[in-house]
């Protein structure tokens, strides 16, 4: 079957809360918790259709919205209690979701990798209206947790540059991914963008203020960098660990492709972070020359030899000998350390 192109349509940043597995004590009892979270996701998606209108068709959740982050757990604690299967029920559930609204539904998950043993990803995810998985992305840059690059000779092994960077060619344009924080980081963005990426999926948990943080204003550069859409969506209170619960409660937006915010919801449950996206325009503004097709004019070999010297931060730190090595939490800050002394050694950080 042949899915209809949609050139415009309805986006969403579905602001809802989140409901931390923290205080669960065993597997059973989070589970339990994922599967009342996906009814909740259920019956907001259906509001949010019914409200917006028949044309919304992407669905965008907030970061680890099944779990919470992980609270003092060990990663093999998290792993066994909070990442789920990639062939698991909680996955199935997504689609389920995503074929009965007929939306494409995107959100952000822990995952387990059976190439990986005792590691977890932080993964990125869409599921189009048939109820298909189009998109995969594991984020890349986490303070503490393992990603890709950790283990980056063996994952470019099993999985190739292509899917450390997916784009998915879809109904609803060129979906990529980005996870939380590493909108922070223009490099990753780009790396979507000139893989043919029109609309970035962020799923984040983040300080909500009502001036301008961080991540907003990355946001907004990113998608004028890129020429591309930015549809964030945050959590509405964050359940279950010990950070008043509203302090990442809000702002969930919509961003065009010339750097404009659209739309930002409040506090609360909400979604009226929704806007239309247009992507014909888009593509017309990519194609068109002038000052202001950023994209266009980047010339990005000037960059990769400064890059490549500078290797700031090690691959392969969970691989020891071709073996995966389950970390503890000291590995990461040690890791830190590290990175600052080379940047040091560079010239790039001034020792007192």
């Amino acid at each position: 079957m042949t899915l209809a192109v949609h050139d415009r349509y309805y986006a969403v940043a579905l602001q809802i809360g989140c409901d931390s597995v923290h205080p669960d004590k065993d597997r059973a009892s989070a589970r339990a918790r994922m599967q009342r979270t996906l009814a909740r996701i259920d019956a907001a998606i259906c509001g949010a259709k019914r409200w917006i209108g028949a044309d919304l068709r992407l669905v965008v959740l907030p970061e680890y919205i099944l779990t919470g982050p992980p609270w003092g757990e060990t990663i093999a604690e998290w792993a066994d209690k909070a990442a789920i299967d990639e062939d698991g029920p909680e996955y199935a559930a997504f689609a389920q979701l995503a074929q009965r609204h007929g939306v494409h539904l995107a959100g952000n998950v822990y995952e387990t990798d059976r190439n990986f043993p005792g590691l977890y990803f932080q993964a990125s995810f869409a599921f189009d209206d048939a109820g298909n998985k189009v998109l995969r992305y594991r984020r890349l840059v986490s303070m503490f947790a393992p990603t890709p690059h950790d283990v980056w000779d063996r994952y470019l092994e099993v999985y190739g540059l292509e899917a450390v960077f997916p784009v998915a060619d879809t109904a609803l344009g060129r979906l990529a991914a980005i996870a939380s924080e590493e909108i922070l980081y223009p490099e990753i963005a780009r790396c979507h963008a000139i893989r043919g990426a029109e609309v970035f999926l962020h799923c984040s948990s983040e300080v909500a203020a009502v001036t301008l943080t961080p991540k907003q204003i990355a946001r907004r550069a990113r998608a004028l960098e890129n020429l591309a859409y930015v549809v964030s969506a945050n959590n509405a209170a964050l359940h279950g660990i010990d950070v008043p619960a509203d302090s990442s409660n809000g702002f969930s937006d919509v961003i065009d492709y010339l750097g404009n915010q659209i739309v930002q919801a409040g506090a609360g449950e909400s979604m009226v972070a929704n806007a239309s996206l247009d992507l014909a325009g888009l593509r017309a503004y990519r194609r068109r020359p002038g000052m202001g097709n950023m994209l266009s004019r980047q010339a990005l070999d000037l960059y990769a030899s400064s890059y490549a010297a500078a290797a700031i931060r090690e691959p392969n730190g969970l691989l020891k000998g071709g073996t995966i090595v389950v970390p503890d939490r000291d590995f990461f800050r040690e890791r830190q350390a590290r990175a600052i002394a080379r940047l040091t050694g560079i010239g790039a950080v001034r020792a007192p």
